[in-house]
């Protein structure tokens, strides 16, 4: 049984996990840490664990923990990441790893130094669309052309996923980019040799880009044109798009549909249609079975160094 705390517990994607953590029986959540500690222990109680923290020191201390997933505020990856591995803890850090390609090192040279599993919540790799795609490709039955990606938002303010104010500030590049800059390189199999983006004037009280487009190149010669934006008001999510020698695909999460909005059956492609449900179930067999994740900290790097080199084609 891996033994899990789940930090940033009661965020938009702590909940996501703990929901997902729940249908592993290799899994139990032992302890949960958040700021507040009324709504930890709340959330503690309702939920049946038996450990809730507002500080992650406090967890990381406790001898029924064998591994950590970091759903906290993205400015304090590194800091955490690092934090576990030095307690003798395994860490998954939702994305991104690190909100500079500098502490992205930090982490890998961590995991390098400590032997730990530390793996990427890079979860468009597992999402059973993009899966489903990976499994074409590996079979040398799709080759991708293109892949045009919108991801849009509403958000003026600064609230998270579930429309709740919050503490941090999100960012369309280290943070939303980089899923799209990962999966890119995942399906094109290796890093971009072209990478480069524009930003739109920043928010006057958030001091970011509202608005951004990013171009890639892979070496193959395939392209990807990523459109992200804050301010669009409509339908908000990722939407890929797959233009192949062999078909079109639209893939919206967990769900893929050819060109033409015919629905692509993906019951097959993995034990669960929950793409968070599923990198959980990486990481827990990646630890037990002493193996390197798909998304490890070291894979996700080249996606952090594309990001690197986009900011500064954008400065």
């Amino acid at each position: 049984m891996m033994r899990i705390c789940v930090a940033g517990a009661y965020g938009a994607f702590g909940l996501k996990h703990l929901d997902a953590l729940a249908q592993i029986e290799e899994a139990e959540v032992t302890s949960v840490m958040g700021p507040t500690k009324a709504k930890i222990e709340g959330l503690a109680q309702d939920r049946g664990i038996p450990h809730a923290a507002t500080t992650l020191e406090e967890c990381l201390a406790r001898d029924d923990v064998d591994a950590v997933i970091l759903s906290t505020p993205t400015q304090l990856h590194a800091e955490q990441a690092l934090a576990c591995m030095d307690a003798g803890k395994h860490v998954l850090i939702e994305i991104p790893m690190a909100d500079s390609l500098a502490d992205s090192r930090a982490i890998v040279a961590k995991q390098e130094e400590t032997g730990l599993t530390a793996m990427a919540g890079q979860v468009r790799r597992f999402n059973p669309s993009h899966q489903w795609i990976r499994n074409k490709i590996d079979a040398g039955e799709l080759k991708v052309q293109q892949m045009d990606v919108q991801t849009y938002f509403f958000r003026r303010t600064n609230t998270n996923a579930k429309g709740e104010p919050r503490s941090w500030t999100d960012h369309l590049l280290w943070h939303h980019a980089c899923h799209t800059v990962d999966l890119f390189q995942y399906q094109t199999g290796g890093q971009a040799v072209e990478a480069f983006g524009l930003q739109g004037p920043p928010h006057p009280d958030l001091g970011i880009a509202m608005d951004m487009a990013i171009g890639m190149k892979a070496a193959d010669g395939a392209i990807c044109t990523l459109s992200l934006s804050f301010n669009n008001d409509g339908p908000f999510g990722t939407f890929f798009r797959y233009i192949c020698d062999n078909g079109t695909y639209l893939a919206r999460y967990d769900d893929l549909y050819d060109g033409n909005e015919n629905k692509i059956d993906l019951s097959g492609v993995a034990v669960s249609d929950n793409g968070i449900e599923l990198i959980d179930r990486e990481f827990i067999s990646a630890i037990t079975e002493k193996r390197v994740p798909n998304s490890s900290v070291a894979d996700v790097l080249s996606a952090m160094e594309t990001l690197d080199r986009i900011e500064k084609s954008m400065s």
